[in-house]
C-alpha cells in the first residue's frame, strides 16, 4: 500500500472531522469551521463565474441582435453617393467582404390618428439586404419583396406597430426633417405610407423605432438622387475595425467609414466597465471567504499545540510542522475552488432553465422587454474566465495559509506541554 508523506497525512486528517472522547466536541467544531470556509470559497467562486458568464452572454446576445439589424461597416456621404454602383463593386471585391448593399438613413416622425412616434427611417434594397443583414428572416408579417420602388410601402418594427395599432394594409403618415419652402414658409415634408410588413428582431430599441422603406422611396422623400451610403458585411465581425480602416484608404476622403464598434461605443464601454466592477466586487467576496482560513487555521494551531509539541519532541522539524498546516489550508482552498467551479458551471450552463423556473414560481420577470434590450437571461461560459477565477481563489487561499502555518512552526514544545 502506498504510504503518504507524514505531513500530507496529518494535514488531510486535520481537515476531516475526527471525534474522540477527549476532544471530540472541539475537533468537530474545527471541522465545521473548515467546512464553512470551504463553502464560502465555493459560493464566491460560483457567484463570480455565473455573473461573468451572464454578462458575457448579455453582451454577445445584444451585439448579435444589434448586428442582425445594423451592418458591420457603413460607408456614408452627407449628400449621397453619385457613383455608388462602381464603389459598391470595388468594396465587394475586397478580401473578407461578404456583401454590400445601398442604404438611406434619416430620422422621422410617424403618426396614425393622434398617436405619434419618433422613428429611424431606413431605406434598403430588398434584393441585396439579405447579403448584409438578417432583416429578410425577421418578418413576422409580409415580406421584404413587398417593398417596391414608387409604391411607398413601409415595414415597421413589431413593437412600433403595436404602439401605433396598425396591421398590414393600414396607412401611416411619415414626416421627415427636411422641409419644403412654400409661400407660407417652410413646411414639413409628409407622405402617407402603406404598411406592407412587420419585423421582430428581438431587440426592443430597434423593434420600437424602425421604419423601413425601399431606398428609392426614402431618397425621394429626402430629395436625394442616390443612396446616402453603403452597408457592408464582413466574414469576421471582430475584425470589422481593421477592415474598416483598410476600406477607408480605398474610398474617397469625403466619405465616412465607420464600423459597428464605433457606432455603439458608449454602450459596449458601459458593459465592459460594469463587468470589471462586478469582477472586483465579487473578488472581494472570495477574498473574505479565503481569509476566513486565517481564523480557521489559527484556531486549529491553538487546539493542536499538544500534537505539535509531541511531533517536535519526536524529531519533527519546524518546516514539517509548517507544511502540515499549509496542506490543511491548501486542501480547504482547493476543495472550495473546485467545488465553486463545478457549481458555477452547473448554474451558468443551465441558466436558461433555472431563471424561467424561478420567474414562474415567484411570478416575476427579471428582464422586462420595455426596459432591457433582451427579455431572457443569456449565458456565455468562457474558459479563460473560469480558469482565472479558480486560480485566483486558490492563490488567495495560499496567501491565507502563510501566517498560521508559520505560527505553528514557532510553537515551543515546553510551552505547549506546560499545562497539559
Amino acid at each position: 500500500m502506498l504510504k503518504l508523506p507524514i505531513e500530507l497525512e496529518i494535514g488531510l486528517r486535520y481537515t476531516r472531522s475526527r471525534r474522540s472522547k477527549a476532544v471530540g466536541k472541539r475537533d468537530g467544531f474545527l471541522s465545521f469551521i473548515s467546512g464553512i470556509s470551504t463553502a464560502g470559497i465555493a459560493l464566491g467562486v460560483a457567484a463570480l463565474i455565473v455573473v461573468l458568464s451572464v454578462m458575457n452572454g448579455f453582451q454577445k446576445e445584444v451585439r448579435d441582435r444589434m448586428l442582425s439589424v445594423l451592418s458591420h461597416i457603413e460607408i456614408t456621404a452627407p449628400d449621397g453617393l453619385p457613383d455608388w454602383q462602381t464603389l459598391s463593386a470595388k468594396v465587394a471585391s475586397q478580401p473578407h467582404v461578404l456583401g454590400v448593399a445601398p442604404m438611406v438613413s434619416s430620422q422621422g416622425l410617424l403618426s396614425r390618428g393622434e398617436i405619434m412616434r419618433g422613428v429611424a427611417v431606413r431605406g434598403v434594397s430588398p434584393s441585396e439586404e439579405g447579403s448584409v443583414s438578417d432583416l429578410p428572416k425577421q418578418f413576422v408579417a409580409g415580406d421584404i419583396a413587398d417593398l417596391r420602388p414608387g409604391s411607398f410601402g413601409v415595414v415597421l418594427g413589431a413593437q412600433l406597430a403595436n404602439m401605433l395599432g396598425v396591421r398590414l394594409g393600414d396607412r401611416v403618415n411619415l414626416i421627415v426633417p427636411e422641409g419644403d419652402l412654400t409661400p407660407a414658409g417652410v413646411m414639413p415634408r409628409m407622405r402617407a405610407l402603406n404598411v406592407v410588413g412587420v419585423v421582430d428582431s428581438g431587440h426592443y430599441e430597434y423593434d420600437s423605432s424602425l421604419a423601413i422603406l425601399h431606398w428609392q422611396d426614402a431618397a425621394a422623400l429626402l430629395r436625394l438622387r442616390d443612396p446616402s451610403g453603403l452597408r457592408v458585411k464582413v466574414d469576421d465581425m471582430q475584425r470589422a475595425p481593421q477592415i474598416a480602416n483598410q476600406l477607408a484608404s480605398l474610398v474617397p476622403q469625403a466619405l465616412w467609414v465607420t464600423d459597428w464598434s464605433r457606432s455603439n461605443r458608449n454602450w459596449f464601454a458601459a458593459v465592459q466597465t460594469e463587468k470589471k466592477m462586478m469582477f472586483i466586487i465579487l473578488t472581494l467576496i472570495i477574498a473574505v471567504a479565503a481569509f476566513n482560513l486565517v481564523s480557521t487555521l489559527v484556531m486549529t494551531v491553538n487546539e493542536k499545540q499538544a500534537d505539535i509539541a509531541i511531533l517536535r519532541t519526536m524529531g519533527a522539524s519546524p518546516g514539517l510542522i509548517q507544511r502540515i498546516f499549509l496542506i490543511q489550508g491548501l486542501a480547504i482552498g482547493l476543495l472550495g475552488s473546485l467545488g465553486g467551479v463545478g457549481l458555477g458551471l452547473l448554474v451558468a450552463l443551465n441558466i436558461d432553465v433555472i431563471v424561467p423556473a424561478i420567474e414562474a414560481i415567484f411570478r416575476v420577470q427579471f428582464l422586462p422587454r420595455d426596459i432591457y434590450f433582451i427579455s431572457q437571461l443569456p449565458s456565455d461560459v468562457r474558459l479563460n474566465d473560469v480558469l482565472t477565477v479558480g486560480l485566483m481563489a486558490f492563490g488567495l487561499s495560499i496567501l491565507a495559509t502563510l501566517y498560521p502555518s508559520r505560527r505553528a512552526a514557532k510553537v515551543q514544545p515546553a510551552e505547549a506541554l506546560r499545562y497539559e
